[in-house]
């Protein structure tokens, strides 16, 4: 092993919404380096450099889009049309992948890319580098059934998955929640499903957790809430609801409880003056991007998430105590994933049609008072995808290594 060449992983993340999907791969991309491997990851991620990147591993950043609506892309940032913003990036994706030969490229989540961007890539890959393989690596759950089956036949994505794919992780439990059936995934494409269980992540070390208290201002006894919205681009409403939570019409903040409010950095400037505002006012810490937020998950005695997956799987590799409050628009998927954690007994969940400050304050209080029952499930949680993920890429090139 030690004498042949590492492994050149290239991996696309389109990352138009949010940050889940550029800590998903850079989750995947630091368990890989010792395989060994110099990974690659095309994002569009404008954040990509606020994060700690180890030896091994670096970025080809393409230009910003940002969604507006679920079909709809504009420039983040350059005066460009969206056609030609999106000519650019295609063009980048290609040229990369023709520079860099990939033993493997790993797509995450969109499998056409963002509007069809790493189809030209895919058809390059299989006609002039078969030694590549193509792999598509998907979440637990996308969306409603209904929502993902017409989507998928409306865009070809089967037949995309059966022809372009060698590959298709899926990071989650066919216990849990099973896509070959939810969205009735065809045989030829069922065929080449591997389901990895969860993505893990890194867990701090009590030192670092105590001097991130101690950064914060959080006494010895005190208990920590902390509030994270993902990108913060749709967190408002859970943010604000918090607030009015706590506010002295709910009777306030009790005594010993410190709270800090991650927004994300995509929360639009107006709305992030009324958290901050609001969130002095009560003794709340409020931050739009925090760099170490497993330091901060693993300093708290409470967390309340919205339920994106990566949120979902740092909070529980800590095994802290977790409040779902899921969007349900423009996708279900945080619904459905925080209805079937919750089934399980890994979280507690408040539905947004439920969603007022008395219902919030109430779960909040009690999973403070109380020590969850979930914390003992989280044992258990199936957490062996960056296992699983290395087995393959070490196990997948072996017959061309000789």
């Amino acid at each position: 092993m030690n004498s042949v060449r590492p492994y050149k992983i290239l991996i696309y993340s389109h990352d138009t919404y949010g940050l889940g999907h550029i800590r998903r791969c850079l989750a995947i991309a630091r368990s890989l380096r010792d395989c060994p491997a110099n990974i690659l990851i095309l994002t569009g991620s404008i954040i990509a450099g606020r994060y700690k990147i180890p030896s091994r591993i670096d970025f080809v950043r393409i230009p910003g889009m940002i969604k507006v609506t679920n079909e709809e892309y504009l420039p983040l940032s350059m005066k460009l049309e969206a056609t030609e913003v999106l000519d650019i990036r295609k063009e980048i994706i290609l040229a990369t992948a023709k520079a860099f030969i990939p033993d493997y490229f790993i797509v995450d989540k969109a499998p056409l890319g963002l509007k069809r961007e790493v189809v030209d890539t895919l058809h390059w890959l299989k006609n002039e580098l078969p030694s590549c393989k193509s792999i598509l690596g998907l979440r637990d759950i996308m969306d409603s059934s209904a929502s993902t089956i017409e989507d998928w036949t409306d865009k070809g994505i089967y037949e995309a998955m059966d022809r372009l794919y060698d590959e298709i992780w899926v990071y989650g439990c066919q216990d849990f929640y099973d896509p070959v059936v939810e969205y009735r995934i065809p045989l030829d494409v069922a065929s080449k499903i591997q389901f990895t269980g969860y993505i893990p992540r890194q867990i701090p070390s009590r030192d670092k957790i105590q001097s991130t208290r101690q950064a914060l201002g959080i006494r010895t006894g005190e208990k920590l809430v902390v509030v994270t919205t993902g990108g913060g681009g749709d967190g408002h409403p859970v943010v604000r609801t918090f607030l009015s939570a706590f506010d002295s019409s709910q009777g306030g903040v009790p005594r010993g409880i410190r709270v800090v409010i991650v927004t994300g950095p995509f929360i639009s400037p107006g709305d992030y003056q009324d958290v901050v505002r609001k969130a002095e006012a009560l003794g709340f810490i409020t931050q739009k991007f925090y760099r170490s937020m497993e330091r901060l998950i693993g300093a708290a005695q409470v967390v309340v998430s919205m339920g994106g997956y990566n949120t979902v799987c740092e909070i529980v590799s800590q095994k802290k105590p977790l409040l779902i409050v899921p969007r349900t628009v423009p996708r279900e998927e945080q619904l459905i994933r925080a209805q079937v954690l919750c089934s399980m007994g890994f979280c507690d969940y408040l539905d947004p049609r439920d969603l007022t400050p008395t219902t919030l304050r109430r779960k909040v209080l009690h999973l403070l008072e109380h020590s969850p029952s979930s914390l003992q499930n989280m044992a258990s949680f199936p957490f062996t995808a960056l296992d699983v993920i290395k087995q393959r890429i070490m196990n997948g090139k072996t017959e061309m290594r000789g």
